[in-house]
């Protein structure tokens, strides 16, 4: 049978469609079987979006459990801009509501456009009334995410020490930037989560699960006590108005655990406010751990400590120093006239005179060791960023001047934790400290996981702090404290210093000043040590360590001891008034029948002897006489570093020579 045409062409048509199906099948089995994976990943990216979900940042608590860092609910602002019907419009809208540079928002919305992007945040973390106003206009385009901000109740109170946090426009929390923020910011951030979101067409979320659930960070517990950095502060900001003072710093801490109690820096800052341009240069410095300085006078404290125990000499042996000393090229003079003084004198009426005869004596190695026994020229170890170990120049780089000026505290440069650990080891006894500011740490749903100090280093011995303890509150009973730091109903001690601010334009001393105090208190138990720090006084009345450093040290250690229930070892009677200060190397003559004026509250320590008699030793000391005013046994009472604060008292008996 002849095939018709009709029937030739169904064939050849039920030939394409069997091709055609085949290929339809076969591309089926390509798209759903072969690249089925491969597809379903393209398919999720178009139409889900894995987000990241920010964990709880950790609560920064002081001392007594008062917060000083919390993170608080906030919402951010972030639009489409594709769907953005004039970005024009836009720009003047959210620049006047969120306060906003328009320029600039413009540029960015209209960037993201070109590009494609689906996402743009305008603001982060905005107060809750920029929040409801922007919501009123009811904008299909714009979105609003929650997200936590970290809030500072304090504010500027602890700034330097807590720090701040901050975020790129990438981020999805807040980052550490400066103070224990930064230097904990892997323990204070968490771990954050994951979301898996699912997105129309427009990218917008209209359904999302959690994947991975954040972990919160780790709350810390911080040495730091609120109440007294609050006195602390107020009083440094006395003592800046009234001296002039372009920068400052008080660091006080216990001197058996070398916990941090205060750190107090000015000028300061409010961490709950972006940095501004008409903020001080150095306003966000930590200035106690950052900025070394000339110590001037304080650092005697160390050339006698060195005396003391290379030399053996003792507070009674006499140094035929006169006010003026020729070195080389250079004049070194007090600021009185007066012949040899005993080195109980030297310290307590600040000679440069005396203190670089005695530091020639203990010589260049000697002398070096033992300031890098005290911890100066290396690093603390607090725990926070940006420290500096301060400059101390190794004997082989020294000058053959180095070793007189060094003496009294220039060509060195230290910080004011440094000296404060400096004190601290006379007043426990001899042992070095490490600084401690992180009390207790705790992952939520954990237990409280407390720190021990550690271990302290003993750098000199008892006998040796015992005699420097002795000296220092000479400073206070007759010498340049005198009337300045003494405290109603305590024993103190201290140190004053007056740097003069050398000039690296015009390579010469200007007559600004360093103003300094370091000091104890009480004398033969001390429980707070303190180093308080003006920088850029003018001298005068307002300038030198004595009248400006002296009293804030009074005002806050009184503070301190109240708080700390310290029972008082003095009947309280009213200080008579300052005197006028010393000159510039905080060196005065005073007569030794002057103790009743004093402003102390008695005419003769418990833990000072009287002036040294005419039997004292002589200037070479070692080979002179035994020291007969103290026969028997002083106690000397020292408190060992503990986990609670609440550490046994160690009972130290030093026998003296008869």
């Amino acid at each position: 049978m002849l095939e018709t045409q009709s029937t030739r062409r169904l064939r050849w048509l039920l030939r394409f469609l069997l091709v055609w199906i085949g290929v339809i099948f076969g591309r089926l089995v390509w798209l759903q079987v072969i690249r089925h994976d491969d597809l379903l990943k393209l398919a999720q990216q178009q139409q889900q979006k894995e987000v990241q979900v920010p964990a709880l940042r950790g609560t920064i608590f002081d001392r007594d459990g008062q917060p000083l860092a919390k993170s608080l609910p906030a919402e951010s602002i972030c639009i489409n801009p594709q769907r953005v019907p004039n970005i024009g419009v836009a720009a003047d809208i959210l620049a006047g509501v969120l306060n906003l540079n328009r320029a600039k928002l413009f540029e960015r919305i209209q960037n993201a456009k070109l590009r494609g992007s689906g996402f743009l945040w305008i603001k982060r973390k905005v107060d809750e009334s920029e929040a409801e106003r922007l919501r009123a206009l009811n904008f299909d385009w714009v979105e609003f995410r929650n997200e936590m901000r970290r809030f500072y109740p304090r504010g500027e109170l602890t700034s330097h020490v807590v720090g701040t946090t901050g975020m790129l426009d990438s981020d999805v929390a807040e980052r550490g930037t400066a103070g224990i923020e930064e230097e904990f910011d892997e323990e204070l951030a968490g771990r954050p989560g994951l979301a898996l979101d699912d997105v129309d067409v427009r990218q917008a979320a209209y359904d999302s699960v959690i994947t991975r659930k954040p972990e919160p960070g780790e709350d810390l517990t911080l040495s730091i006590d609120s109440n007294l950095q609050y006195v602390a502060e107020r009083e440094l900001d006395k003592a800046i108005d009234s001296s002039g003072a372009k920068t400052g710093s008080i660091v006080a801490l216990n001197p058996y655990t070398g916990d941090v109690l205060v750190m107090v820096n000015y000028p300061h800052f409010d961490p709950n406010l972006p940095p501004s341009p008409n903020d001080p240069p150095n306003a966000r410095s930590n200035l106690a751990i950052t900025t070394p300085f000339e110590p001037g006078s304080v650092f005697k404290v160390v050339t006698l400590t060195a005396a003391l125990e290379s030399l053996k000499y003792r507070p009674e042996t006499m140094i035929p120093c006169g006010s003026v000393l020729r070195v080389y090229d250079r004049t070194i003079k007090d600021e009185h006239p007066h012949g040899p003084f005993s080195m109980a004198d030297v310290l307590a009426h600040s000679s440069n005179v005396g203190a670089v005869m005695i530091g020639q004596k203990v010589g260049e190695k000697t002398l070096y060791q033992y300031q890098r026994k005290f911890g100066f020229g290396e690093k603390t170890g607090i725990a926070l960023p940006g420290e500096s170990a301060g400059l101390l120049k190794p004997v082989e780089q020294w000058s053959a001047t180095t070793i007189d000026f060094t003496s009294f505290g220039h060509e060195v440069a230290v910080t004011s934790l440094q000296l404060a650990l400096a004190g601290a080891a006379i007043a426990n006894g001899g042992m070095l400290v490490k600084p401690r500011l992180i009390l207790a740490k705790q992952k939520p749903g954990q237990p409280i996981e407390r720190f021990d100090p550690d271990p302290p280093r003993r750098i000199i011995e008892p006998e040796t702090a015992i005699q420097m303890r002795e000296m220092m509150e000479g400073v206070v009973l007759r010498g340049t404290a005198k009337g300045y730091a003494n405290l109603r109903g305590y024993t103190s001690a201290g140190k004053t210093g007056t740097a003069q601010i050398f000039d690296l334009k015009t390579h010469s001393y200007t007559h600004r000043y360093n103003a300094s105090f370091l000091g104890f208190a009480p004398v033969e138990n001390p429980q707070i040590v303190m180093i308080v720090t003006l920088e850029g006084t003018t001298g005068g009345e307002a300038g030198f360590g004595a009248p400006v450093a002296a009293p804030v040290f009074r005002e806050v250690a009184m503070a301190a001891l109240r708080m700390l229930d310290v029972p008082k070892d003095l009947p309280e009677t009213p200080v008579t008034a300052e005197r006028p200060p010393a000159g510039p190397s905080d060196s005065v003559a005073l007569a030794e029948n002057d103790a009743d004026s004093a402003g102390s509250q008695r005419s003769v320590s418990s833990v000072t002897p009287p002036p040294a008699g005419v039997d004292a030793p002589a200037f070479p000391g070692p080979s002179a006489a035994p020291h007969r005013e103290n026969s028997g046994r002083r106690l000397f009472l020292a408190r060992a570093a503990g986990a609670e604060g609440g550490a046994a008292k160690i009972r130290t008996e030093v026998q003296f020579a008869k």
